[in-house]
């Protein structure tokens, strides 16, 4: 592990916060950084000892800002909050989303303008560089002031409370606190505030939607052209010369991809004088549409990037005399384009279902329900029932939770984004879509064996190769099941977008042209 990412200094991206998450690159603190941490953390301490009324150092939260609490009590209030504050209820998120939580608040703790100690900073680095992740509930935030319940339960485990995944199991914080001979952390006055006030559950859900709808994308415009082949469509609907007078960056990006999958492909110099005038709207207008989810995962990806090196606590501390008591911990920037990549995510399972759709018609030459005797056998009638389900299903989850808000916090807190369910239902989709490119890529696979002894270009024949090696060719009926869980193995885990990119690469064909720059996972 030679990389070294420096917090609060350094620029936080999306692919580097997964690295630090999978401890690929270690993170650290620069002799500058942990200056700026002792200079904020003495400023909280000179207003403690001035009795300067600042919210949450020596006042009460929520409604109860205008309490006053005693200095000899201003600690024992930062423990108190973290225990009433972890209310989360339902199954705890994913090992991996819960530690880029640690990681996105260090960055932000690390700034120097929260307050935060040194000794905490430095014990949530050791979280993340030890594996020993908290649990934390999936639901109970409501995007404003921050993700109050998922960072409660996040650093209980600093205090020795809450309970944390270690070495394969899941204990009770102390337990393991205990195991590794340290002590809990004696929290200072505004600690346990600067803890829990932030945006970093909906930040952590951002940075892995944008890795997985990222991949999806790729996946998407891959199998999509196997579906094309298999279908006998035509790729002068790719042609650049269309895409520059509409010149939408996303489009012109798919269209080229599209264009060079298809390029050298025997299949499609097959049927050039075919006569079919144009294709259905799933295989022509492929550029549109997956070109349209392309700008709006670029719009999350630039807006998650931003948050990834911003502060989002209250009240900010630019010196003992300078304090602001600000909404920066409010959702809404993010729950925004969550609600809108989740559209467009959705929108790449429904085209994606209706050529799985057109596959089954038996038109251009296919069988029907693509299995030759069809009437003994249903072929591959029913696992579009199953993109249809989930399709609908993602429908569902479409409304965007940013459009809602209930007030909490007896008034205090009457506008909440609710950008954690926007980043939730996000990955709902998510998942429900590799499930959708699965099955296409199933078909599109069974499709292309038709067309033998016709090959396709490279990238597809790849593909096609890879897909074999976990599916066998389907001449009569059998578990769909579980060939639909093996692809979307190979779905997921990106592995057919890593087969395509080195194929891809050791030929020289460039898949992404000029225009790959701007959507890359930076």
């Amino acid at each position: 592990m030679d990389q070294v990412f420096q917090y609060g200094s350094d620029h936080l991206t999306v692919a580097k916060t997964l690295g630090i998450a999978a401890g690929h690159i270690r993170g650290a603190l620069s002799p500058a950084t942990v200056d700026r941490i002792n200079a904020s953390h003495s400023h909280v301490k000179e207003i403690v000892q001035q009795h300067t009324t600042v919210y949450g150092i020596n006042t009460g939260f929520g409604p109860l800002c205008d309490t006053k609490i005693s200095e000899e009590d201003t600690r024992k209030l930062q423990y108190n909050i973290l225990q009433s504050h972890s209310v989360g209820v339902g199954a705890p998120i994913a090992e991996e989303i819960a530690r880029i939580m640690l990681i996105c608040k260090v960055q932000a703790l690390a700034q120097g303008y929260s307050g935060a100690s040194l000794a905490t900073i430095e014990r949530i680095m050791w979280h993340i560089d030890h594996k020993v992740t908290p649990l934390v509930p999936e639901k109970g935030s409501v995007g404003a002031s921050g993700d109050l319940a998922p960072l409660s339960h996040l650093f209980l485990p600093l205090i020795g409370l809450g309970e944390v995944w270690y070495k394969g199991e899941v204990l009770p914080a102390g337990t393991v606190l205990q195991k590794e001979g340290l002590p809990p952390i004696a929290l200072g006055p505004k600690e346990g505030l600067a803890l829990i006030n932030g945006t970093q559950f909906i930040l952590a859900h951002a940075v892995k939607g944008v890795q997985r709808f990222h991949n999806l994308l790729e996946a998407a415009d891959i199998i999509g052209a196997m579906s094309l082949e298999g279908l006998m469509g035509t790729h002068k609907p790719f042609d650049p010369r269309l895409h520059d007078i509409r010149p939408f960056k996303g489009n012109q990006l798919v269209a080229h991809r599209l264009k060079t999958m298809l390029e050298t492909s025997e299949i499609m110099a097959s049927h050039v004088d075919c006569g079919r005038v144009q294709d259905p709207y799933s295989l022509r207008c492929m550029p549109q549409v997956h070109g349209a989810s392309r700008t709006a995962w670029k719009h999350l990806e630039e807006l998650t990037t931003i948050e990834l090196n911003a502060v989002t606590d209250n009240p900010i501390i630019f010196s003992a005399d300078d304090t602001i008591s600000g909404g920066n911990f409010h959702g809404q920037p993010l729950a925004l384009p969550l609600d809108y990549a989740a559209v467009a995510a959705a929108e790449l399972g429904n085209i994606s279902d209706r050529r799985c759709y057109m596959m089954i018609e038996g038109r251009y030459g296919l069988p029907k329900l693509l299995i030759q005797d069809a009437g003994l056998n249903s072929g591959f009638m029913i696992p579009q029932y199953t993109t249809a389900a989930l399709v609908t299903e993602n429908k569902t989850l479409c409304f965007p939770a940013s459009a809602d808000s209930v007030p909490t916090s007896l008034g205090q807190e009457d506008h909440v984004s609710m950008g954690s369910i926007s980043g939730r239902k996000l990955h709902m989709i998510l998942g429900n879509l590799e499930y959708i490119l699965a099955i296409e890529l199933l078909y599109a696979a069974q499709a292309v064996d038709f067309r033998r002894p016709l090959r396709s270009a490279a990238v597809i024949e790849a593909v096609h190769r890879f897909t074999r090696e976990k599916v066998d060719f389907a001449s009569a009926d059998r578990i769909f099941a579980k060939d639909i869980a093996a692809l979307h193995t190979i779905v997921s885990d990106h592995s057919i977008v890593r087969v395509a990119n080195h194929v891809a690469h050791a030929q020289n064909i460039d898949l992404n042209g000029p225009y790959h720059e701007s959507f890359r996972l930076s």
